[in-house]
């Protein structure tokens, strides 16, 4: 019978895995604009979309 070799596989750490998360709980997110929305047609007046590019949170800032 032939030998069975066991190859290491890499784990990826939970350092790496819960990468900026930590960030986006504590409040500090990391904000992006969305430009697909620019107009609030009930409101009638323009609307910033802010995204978190971390986590994907949405807050939405009127002019």
């Amino acid at each position: 019978m032939g030998e069975v070799i066991s190859f290491p596989i890499k784990k990826t750490k939970l350092k790496e895995k819960h990468k900026g998360k930590t960030l986006c709980k504590n409040g500090f997110h990391k904000w992006e604009i969305d430009k697909k929305q620019v107009f609030d047609v009930k409101e009638g007046m323009l609307v910033t979309l802010l995204r978190c590019s971390r986590c994907g949170f949405e807050k939405v800032k009127r002019t």
